[in-house]
């Protein structure tokens, strides 16, 4: 961990420790106060917005889990995140069960599922890989769209909303809640996993995978693991965005163009890295309001002279531009820039 000038690591506890100033701590305790108060002072448009972005970060944060720790290309998460959102409606609304342990199963019957898709991971990699994953995700879709008895097919499923000990999560500002706290539990256990022994397997992978087989690191086990813990995120993000914010679902919500989505976030905002998701989730939804929201229709309220609704055809390759921009620009990631900052935030008295 980058410690501030003057700060060293004379014990193993302290060097695994999360926070180890106490301007760390301060600044963590500032950013619980704002999440819990900002919220009060917004209206139900930004509250959706927040809610959204929270959802989706627990989903990239299981994909970076897995492709930026461990290098497992994967480009079938919307599958993944379908999974865990009709297994938990199913379990909440036809049997009965608990939203928490709908939600858990939810995560778990994602994680195995991600378990059986990454099998191939044990002979191929890279692109081969990706293949694997882009079938996995048309094969899942498949899956629900013709198991219309039990999913609801295309027609689709109503979901119940969440409920804990008997309280409804049906307000935007409630939902908020529940959908934060469970995303600051989310990345609490991303970063710890990362740093621990499991975490360093992931990374020895990923960086030379025939080095860490000779080192005694089990492909085969790290692999897997690495397959079911990213499913098992976007399990739980599924859940969440069932129960939470869709309130319906429909195959149609899980698109191939979903899971480009998620990849584009996880590079974007830093691959390996646990603020990376944070970020990358963060400009990808803004820019996706700013695009769809207030651009589009400026340009058809502007030029005049095109047929209705040309616009709306620029979107994708608008949205597409900015981020080969980004890119281009930023090829690290958000995550490295911020680093930069902080680094110069620490070093400023030391520059002259």
């Amino acid at each position: 961990m980058h410690l501030p000038a003057g700060i060293r690591n004379y014990t193993y506890a302290q060097d695994m420790a999360i926070f180890r100033t106490k301007t760390q701590w301060v600044m963590f305790g500032g950013l619980i106060v704002l999440l819990a108060v900002v919220p009060l002072l917004m209206g139900n448009y930004w509250l959706s917005i927040f809610n959204i972005i929270g959802i989706t970060i627990i989903a990239a944060m299981g994909l970076n889990l897995l492709t930026g720790y461990c290098g497992q290309l994967s480009i079938g998460h919307a599958g993944f995140i379908a999974v865990g959102a009709y297994t938990s409606a199913i379990l909440t609304g036809q049997y009965g069960v608990p939203f928490i342990i709908g939600m858990l199963g939810g995560g778990l019957i994602a994680g195995l599922t991600g378990v059986l898709f990454g099998i191939p991971s044990l002979r191929v990699k890279g692109f081969y890989l990706a293949i694997s994953t882009i079938a996995a995700q048309f094969i899942i879709m498949w899956v629900i769209s013709q198991w219309g008895s039990v999913t609801g097919g295309y027609i689709g499923l109503n979901v119940s909303p969440a409920e804990i000990f008997g309280f409804q999560f049906t307000s935007q500002l409630s939902k908020y809640y529940l959908i934060m706290g469970i995303c600051v539990i989310a990345v609490f256990v991303a970063k710890n996993l990362a740093r621990t022994r499991q975490g360093r397997a992931f990374v020895a992978v990923r960086d030379n995978d025939l080095a860490a087989q000779v080192m005694g690191i089990s492909l085969f086990r790290y692999k897997l693991l690495a397959f079911f813990v990213g499913c098992f995120f976007a399990g739980i993000s599924g859940a969440l965005l069932a129960h939470c914010y869709y309130g319906f679902l429909n195959p149609e919500f899980f698109s191939f163009k979903e899971s480009i989505l998620y990849v584009g976030m996880i590079i974007i905002g830093g691959l390996g890295t646990t603020v990376g998701p944070i970020f990358g989730v963060v400009f990808v939804r803004l820019l996706e309001r700013l695009i769809s929201l207030e651009l589009v229709p400026f340009l058809e309220s502007t030029v005049t002279a095109l047929p209705s609704g040309w616009a709306s055809g620029v979107t994708p390759m608008l949205f597409g531009l900015v981020i080969v921009l980004f890119l281009i620009l930023e090829p690290r990631g958000v995550a490295h820039r911020w680093q930069m900052f902080k680094n110069s935030y620490r070093l400023w008295p030391f520059s002259y």
